[in-house]
């Protein structure tokens, strides 16, 4: 039986250790300066990158991963025959879903598998880090592909973000929702609604948005005690630390994934983004 091999993209925000851990490929989702699409930003750090957007120096914005580089990437699996399963960021946010069917029906590669997961940054990477721990334990493609899919389909996403100004940039809401955010001392908290972003509510204060994201959670989840959470942030450590505490003493949940929010999601999400994610009911 061919090895399974997890395709995804930059956007997932999986930890490093993991990535090196699991058979996951990641293909880089480009990140370049709006205005000024020559400009090297590849070697900032992450704490560098939002330093700059907060300074305004830099206005980052990214685009798909095309074609040629799945074909590329699928070409590698057929040599070495492994299969892939592409776990990639939601089609409501890129058009990288749409190169990986274009590109498995260009080389007539039938026993690749594309999903649109509808999940980002650590959603992502836990739908990503499921199927790559089923791959490891030799589980099939079918089993994979149909345990995946229903995985995906249950992954909340609820996140708040320092300012709306980025999300508006780049298309994701309206020039009216991000006004409404922008509030003095407003907190918006924002969901996914099938793979979209939605704005969900407004909190007034720093504090109030944990209880209120936590508040959140025990309306939505399923059996926490046996979920692995994620949470990410975009140099905004300390108000991830917040909620990870608050999570451990409500639902004492099995573990807590922490990471960074790299640039791919960041471009559009911004400093200062925290999000949460699990098993919904």
């Amino acid at each position: 039986m061919k090895d399974v091999i997890i395709i995804t993209d930059s956007s997932c925000d999986l930890p490093e250790e993991f990535i090196n851990e699991y058979p996951i490929k990641v293909m880089p989702m480009p990140v370049s300066v709006k205005d000024n699409p020559d400009m090297d930003i590849s070697h900032l750090t992450i704490k560098e990158f939002y330093d700059a957007m907060r300074r305004g120096e830099i206005l980052p914005t990214t685009s798909q991963v095309v074609v040629t580089a799945f074909m590329q990437c699928f070409e590698e699996c057929i040599n070495n025959n492994q299969i892939p399963l592409v776990l990639g960021l939601s089609s409501k946010l890129t058009s990288s879903f749409e190169s990986a069917l274009l590109a498995k029906e260009n080389m007539q590669f039938k026993e690749a598998v594309v999903i649109d997961t509808k999940c980002a940054s650590l959603g992502l990477g836990m739908v990503v880090l499921k199927a790559a721990k089923m791959a490891k334990e030799g589980r099939s493609i079918e089993e994979i592909t149909e345990e995946i899919t229903n995985y995906a389909l249950h992954m909340e996403h609820i996140f708040t973000v320092d300012s709306l100004e980025h999300l508006k940039r780049g298309g994701r809401i309206s020039a009216a929702q991000a006004f409404v955010g922008g509030l003095l001392n407003i907190k918006p908290i924002l969901h996914f609604v099938d793979g979209a972003i939605q704005p969900l509510e407004k909190v007034r204060g720093r504090k109030n948005v944990v209880k209120r994201m936590v508040e959140i959670m025990a309306q939505r989840v399923k059996n926490p005690e046996n979920q692995i959470v994620g949470i990410s942030h975009g140099d905004n450590e300390e108000l991830a630390m917040e909620l990870a505490d608050a999570i451990k003493e409500e639902f004492k949940v099995k573990d807590i994934i922490m990471s960074w929010i790299g640039p791919v999601v960041g471009s559009h999400a911004g400093p200062g983004t925290v999000a949460l994610f699990f098993q919904n009911a």
